[in-house]
């Protein structure tokens, strides 16, 4: 099939341009789901808002942004020259790195010819006559395509906070999810960070290098494990490349997380106090993510998880020199791993620096923000430059931007107004053709993005193929098939510690926003297995239609 300059669509505009796949997104997902669909002779439009390639690295452009998985992991499989080629300078690599990563993989595969920057997606709404989608770009340019997949990203969304008085402020405001392209000088400010999540907890020991004074306004402490961060030798890297056939494998078919680790044969509590606290240690010393897999029981067991958390929480008193301080930092609010684990370069050492304060917002709420400063408690904190580490409204948040619409005018938001809804999270109930890349009700956010990204890609091209081979017209979700799943992916959740947290992936960073567990914690392996079986069985749990073609041949 090719890209035809034709359109049903009788109108006084000029004729949409008709193609077999619009892509909404550029990043890592929209890259591969380009080069998959090429692959198979699709014609494929890419449609992305930023003005240039790599999604969630383009925009969080912030001091210290770093990816929290380890480089060597944190790349495309699909392909074993570029994973043998491609030198990574770093254990975890450097926003920057990962950008040009990006960059090097549009260049290598010749993506950009597909690629429309700086457009953004307003509407997509399905034609059911024509059995195709008719997208609006914001700057009014229509296209139609028999397939819509999103690949909009689970956190590129940025929240902005409602804080009064915040558009008076006369100093300069960023956030770390929109951060300007050039760099940013903080040299001599009084800088105020609001929020201490992720990007903050990567940016304020950067930022305290610069700044004569560094306020960070903290409402909940988060667990944060030390990167160990380092260069990577040509022998470290040579050795992981011998090894990626196993790697790759075990990521794919048996870690719960999509990350290569040793797994654990036992529960926190079959340990004696020393050998625990041991083991404890030896994964602080060695840093990242892989501190939760010590034991096979912390994610399920609050007992087992509490040993986890108060190791995490003694390092954190021993780190920082003034007790109140530390305690402040100590989390006590949910069991270690419910929220996304943060990986950080000495951020708890940064408030031994005589430059840098810890401001209890807990307690002492933020009232409103001066044309120079923040108030929070009654008290006035003065402040040249605002940095917001207000986070995303992740996993939904960018596709709820856009003005989708199904199946008799309804919009996927009246759908998702009380939580998100979809089979295996690659489709919902009365919205055909229309494909979702880690979408809610997939392992996303909990795995490695780009193990989650390729199985999601490669089941969606596979899927496709299988339709134009078969002469079928439409796809969609069977809402029983729907409503089973949410209810199993809220089953496997509610059998874990994570609802015990008020986190993002339960959608409670956003006010008003329905609490509802988002991702699926059965773990990649197993959730890979079922969507082959889906698949094996002739895409069980979906509704297909058939070409008139089809129906025509069938009929005679």
């Amino acid at each position: 099939m090719s890209a035809l300059q034709t359109s049903s669509i009788k109108s006084q505009a000029a004729p949409a341009t008709t193609y077999d796949v619009i892509v909404v997104g550029a990043g890592f997902a929209g890259m591969y789901m380009l080069h998959r669909l090429r692959g198979l002779g699709f014609s494929v439009r890419v449609f992305e808002q930023g003005g240039d390639v790599g999604g969630t690295w383009y925009w969080n452009r912030y001091p210290g942004a770093r990816c929290d998985v380890e480089s060597m992991q944190y790349s495309y499989s699909f392909s074993d020259e570029l994973q043998q080629e491609w030198d990574w300078s770093e254990r975890y690599a450097p926003q920057p790195e990962i950008l040009k990563y990006a960059n090097h993989v549009a260049d290598r595969f010749k993506l950009r010819s597909d690629i429309q920057l700086n457009t953004r997606v307003d509407r997509a709404e399905f034609d059911e006559r024509a059995h195709c989608w008719d997208v609006t770009t914001a700057d009014g340019a229509r296209v139609r395509a028999t397939y819509v997949v999103l690949a909009t990203g689970c956190l590129s969304n940025a929240r902005m906070p409602d804080i009064k008085g915040l558009s008076e402020f006369k100093g300069k405001v960023y956030h770390t999810g929109h951060w300007p392209h050039e760099a940013v000088d903080f040299t001599g400010l009084r800088v105020g960070v609001i929020g201490t999540g992720s990007s903050a907890i990567q940016s304020v020991p950067v930022i305290a290098e610069q700044a004569s004074q560094l306020t960070v306004f903290q409402r909940t402490p988060n667990f944060s494990i030390p990167a160990r961060n380092a260069a990577l030798t040509p022998e470290e890297r040579q050795a992981f490349r011998a090894k990626y056939p196993e790697i790759r494998r075990f990521a794919r078919e048996e870690a719960r997380n999509g990350i290569f680790t040793d797994m654990p044969d036992r529960g926190a509590l079959d340990d004696g106090d020393n050998e625990r606290r041991s083991k404890y240690e030896a994964r602080w010393a060695r840093g990242g993510l892989t501190f939760m897999s010590v034991y096979n029981n912390l994610a399920i067991d609050k007992a087992a998880n509490d040993t986890a958390a108060d190791f995490v929480r003694e390092k954190i008193a021993e780190i920082v020199k003034d007790p109140e301080t530390a305690r402040l930092l100590q989390p006590n609010n949910h069991p270690i791993g419910s929220k996304r684990i943060c990986v950080d370069t000495d951020y708890f050492a940064t408030f031994n620096r005589p430059n840098v304060k810890l401001v209890d917002i807990r307690s002492n709420p933020i009232e409103q923000i001066s044309t120079n400063a923040v108030r929070a408690g009654g008290k006035d904190y003065e402040v040249d430059a605002l940095v917001l580490a207000t986070g995303f409204d992740a996993m939904t948040g960018s596709v709820a931007k856009i003005d989708i619409r199904g199946r008799s005018g309804l919009t996927l938001n009246q759908k998702w107004a009380e939580g998100p809804k979809t089979y295996l999270g690659l489709m919902s109930a009365g919205f055909p053709n229309l494909f979702i890349i880690t979408g809610p009700g997939s392992p996303s956010v909990l795995s490695n993005m780009i193990v989650s990204i390729e199985q999601h890609v490669d089941w969606i091209a596979d899927c496709l193929a299988y339709m134009r081979d078969s002469s079928l017209a439409t796809m969609e979700a069977r809402k029983e098939a729907e409503d089973k799943w949410v209810a199993h992916v809220n089953e496997v959740a509610h059998a874990t510690l994570y609802p015990q947290a008020n986190s993002w992936y339960m959608g409670a960073n956003i006010p008003g926003k329905p609490q509802i567990f988002m991702p699926y914690i059965g773990g990649v392996g197993v959730y890979r297995q079922i969507c082959n079986e889906v698949a094996a069985k002739g895409y069980e749990g979906f509704a297909m239609e058939a070409t008139e073609e089809r129906q025509k041949a069938a009929v005679s």
